[in-house]
């Protein structure tokens, strides 16, 4: 198999280093708040065996999942699928592209007294295949609401694979948790199609929480508003755990926060499902008013501000306890 072939390959695994949520979901607003909070304990853990395709190293790499308990072992290539309303997600994910089978996981589970914790951190991912291939990914940690359809088996747009948000119209208060951080690192550029690259400017950990009015024309595009956000880079180390922190949910138009902007750009831009199964993506038109009510909720913890291929290497987001405050 040619060079450039493999590279085409691992692009599109790296890509999808994000995750998706489908807009039909059955629980109540209710449920779905007491679902979240549930699984935001971490402490049970399942892992995945999978063995990578001999082509790139035949390595045993392995995948975590935190719902079942930690002497769950689920082996060969069979995907993912999440328990019956199981909304959370990482991005760590099987992806069979071209007949190779690769891994990628950046989200571990890690001991806390008694339990655990999630550990989500910005890492480089190699594929390293003598006389083919050396190549090198930056790759970002995530988690957040949302489900991730596997295996990954294509390369096309890959970032378009990713659908954020589930149907919700409450109004949060705040979304509350207990972390530790090692952040600040230097952004490190690496596509695969070249040699690492230091860029000389730090980076950050980011987590949301963002509430969504959305709507669809008769063209099947998907619209929306901002009705409101609770959004913090974490950029300060904090080596002990920090209990109890709330990020604060504000409604209406934030102007003083540049923090707070629209998802209008294509490295930001979210995509979904509109009501004849065609991945579109969201047209964030601007600010609802203050007293909107919402129709999708969005919450992610992600270990890197940056685009992708592009993060802090050793940016690392320790999170315990999530919980969404009504």
């Amino acid at each position: 198999m040619r060079r450039t072939k493999f590279l085409t390959i691992a692009a599109g695994i790296f890509l999808c280093s994000a995750l998706s949520s489908h807009a039909q979901l059955s629980p109540s607003d209710k449920e779905k708040i007491s679902l979240i909070n549930s699984y935001g304990k971490f402490d049970n853990w399942c892992v995945r065996e999978i063995k990578e395709s001999g082509a790139i190293g035949g390595k045993t790499k392995y995948l975590y999942e935190f719902f079942g308990n930690q002497d769950t072992l689920r082996t060969g290539k069979t995907p993912f699928t999440s328990p019956k309303d199981y909304l959370w997600r990482t991005n760590n994910v099987l992806a069979i592209v071209a007949g190779i089978t690769k891994t990628n996981n950046t989200v571990f589970p890690e001991k806390r007294g008694e339990g655990y914790c999630a550990r989500i951190e910005t890492h480089i991912e190699d594929v390293k295949v003598i006389g083919i291939i050396n190549m090198d990914v930056t790759c970002q940690g995530a988690l957040l609401v949302g489900t991730l359809p596997e295996p990954i088996r294509d390369t096309k747009d890959p970032l378009g694979k990713v659908f954020y948000g589930i149907p919700f119209n409450g109004r949060p208060k705040a979304l509350k948790f207990d972390y530790k951080a090692d952040v600040g690192h230097e952004i490190i550029r690496g596509t695969g199609f070249s040699k690492l690259k230091p860029m000389g400017t730090p980076d950050y950990p980011i987590i949301s929480i963002i509430l969504q009015k959305r709507w669809e024309d008769e063209e099947g595009n998907i619209h929306a508003l901002r009705v409101g956000q609770g959004i913090e880079i974490v950029r300060k180390n904090a080596p002990d755990w920090v209990n109890g922190h709330m990020v604060e949910v504000v409604y209406g138009n934030p102007t003083s926060n540049p923090a707070y902007s629209l998802n209008t750009t294509e490295d930001t831009a979210l995509h979904a499902l509109n009501s004849k199964g065609k991945n579109v993506v969201i047209l964030e038109d601007g600010w609802a008013s203050a007293d909107e009510i919402p129709t999708h909720m969005i919450i992610s913890f992600l270990s890197s501000c940056s685009k992708a291929f592009y993060g802090g290497v050793g940016n690392t987001l320790w999170i315990d306890n999530v919980e969404v405050v009504m």
